[in-house]
């Protein structure tokens, strides 16, 4: 295991505060636009938390009053159109290894958007694990508006599980913005907050949630990722066999012995 305290990205920012880490977009002049050397940066350092033992949560923050606003026009789809098949697979293959990147690791990942969040930017919500907006929050997947389908980065996978099947078809066919109230209404928002409080209050939740069991919290991320392949009797069965491993360990023992004393147990991940 490896310790990413110290990580110094070069096309994003990242600051650790005890157990969770802090990511957010460059450029906010022109609302956090994502380039080719991003996508990359994020898709790897997603891969290096898996294997980081020092964070144990994750909030993709905003930047300037706004979340992401997609693909760069100028630094991505201008030069895109200058590709070949094998060029153009080679980048949608990166786009999408970033999703599944922060679907498989370990660690619990929370998107708290501000103002626009488009694109690319809205796929990074969506495969958060938990997602904070604020009544200005805009979102859009907006693959149509530039003559592309709705299936990029895993939407037609992800978004119909987060807000319904009927729901993310319009959103997806039609490009269209979905309003705060609607993210929140429809499930795709855990919670609506004042902007000036978003930041601190996806802290907050991080860490919550980075003090509690994490060999738990990762057990959880697993199963809810791996039953959607699953027949219920399957499933049933793959989390007796989970919950036997958290079973034993030290984070059970602590509950059980802070119960019998009266007190909060202090988990510690093992």
């Amino acid at each position: 295991m490896t310790g990413m305290a110290d990580y110094k990205p070069k096309h994003f920012n990242w600051r650790v505060d005890g157990k969770v880490a802090h990511i957010t977009l460059q450029r906010p002049e022109r609302k956090n636009p994502m380039t080719f050397e991003s996508y990359a940066e994020l898709r790897d350092t997603f891969r290096a938390l898996s294997y980081a033992d020092d964070i144990k949560a994750v909030v993709i923050g905003s930047n300037g009053g706004n979340f992401c606003s997609g693909g760069d026009v100028h630094d991505i789809i201008g030069p895109l159109l200058d590709k070949d098949m094998k060029g153009l697979l080679a980048f949608t293959r990166m786009t999408g290894d970033l999703v599944k990147a922060m679907h498989s690791c370990p660690q619990l990942v929370i998107a708290a958007v501000d103002g626009v969040c488009v694109g690319a930017g809205a796929m990074i919500a969506l495969f958060s694990d938990m997602r904070l907006g604020t009544p200005q929050a805009k979102t859009a997947f907006l693959f149509t508006r530039v003559g592309l389908a709705g299936c990029d980065m895993g939407a037609c996978a992800m978004l119909p599980r987060v807000i319904g099947q009927g729901r993310a078809a319009e959103l997806l066919y039609t490009g269209r913005t979905m309003s705060a109230d609607e993210g929140e209404r429809w499930g795709f928002y855990n919670k609506l907050v004042d902007a000036a409080a978003l930041e601190s209050e996806a802290l907050r939740l991080a860490h919550q949630l980075a003090d509690g069991p994490t060999f738990a919290h990762m057990m959880t991320k697993t199963m809810l990722k791996q039953e959607w392949s699953m027949s219920v009797d399957m499933a049933v069965e793959a989390e007796a066999q989970a919950q036997a491993i958290c079973m034993q360990t030290q984070d059970f023992r602590r509950a059980y012995e802070a119960f019998v004393a009266k007190g909060k147990p202090a988990f510690a991940g093992d």
